[in-house]
């Protein structure tokens, strides 16, 4: 296992890999947020961009500002589920700037969007865990090859987080298993 001032293998591939995924599960939940907020587009931008990179776009500073546009969004929102769908798309966008970096704060930018993404199924569903546990089942199948390879390069997710730290935790574990 390696300690925290290591770098890791990260090649181009894996990172595009693990930036499709996490698109994959934040487009899930973007209804959530675009029913609250109809006008704004940011969350949608975050996952478009995160999803060209991954086809084999540039990771550029538009992308970069496209995360924090959605983050931003979150903010604004004023239905916990929404907020929650709008920071899933902003890990989404955001993962294309994975550090080779081996630290427990990377997994967080791996499995960050999915987290998000169940903790929104969780609360539009009136704070119901089957909901998250259904959409963490998907993250789970879904899964691209390179998501658990480089989980195994780094060590297990932090503690702490609330709810979102716990579904980081628990789809780590799975992950890794």
């Amino acid at each position: 296992m390696p300690t925290e001032p290591d770098q890791i293998e990260l090649n181009e591939h894996e990172l595009r890999e693990i930036t499709g995924y996490a698109a994959a599960c934040a487009s899930r939940v973007l209804a959530l947020f675009e029913r609250s907020l109809p006008a704004d587009p940011r969350p949608r931008d975050a996952v478009e961009a995160a999803r060209a990179f991954a086809a084999g776009g540039r990771r550029t500073g538009a992308l970069r500002q496209s995360a924090w546009a959605a983050y931003k969004a979150a903010g604004e929102a004023a239905v916990p589920a929404a907020a929650d769908a709008a920071r899933a798309a902003s890990h989404a966008a955001a993962a294309a700037f994975l550090h080779p970096k081996a630290s427990a704060h990377q997994v967080k930018h791996i499995l960050g969007a999915a987290a998000h993404a169940a903790r929104a199924e969780e609360l539009a569903a009136g704070d119901d865990r089957d909901a998250g546990a259904r959409t963490l089942d998907w993250a789970g199948r879904h899964a691209p090859a390179a998501v658990p390879a480089v989980l195994g390069r780094l060590p297990a997710a932090p503690s702490g987080g609330g709810r979102v730290g716990e579904i980081i935790r628990a789809l780590d574990s799975a992950l890794r298993g």
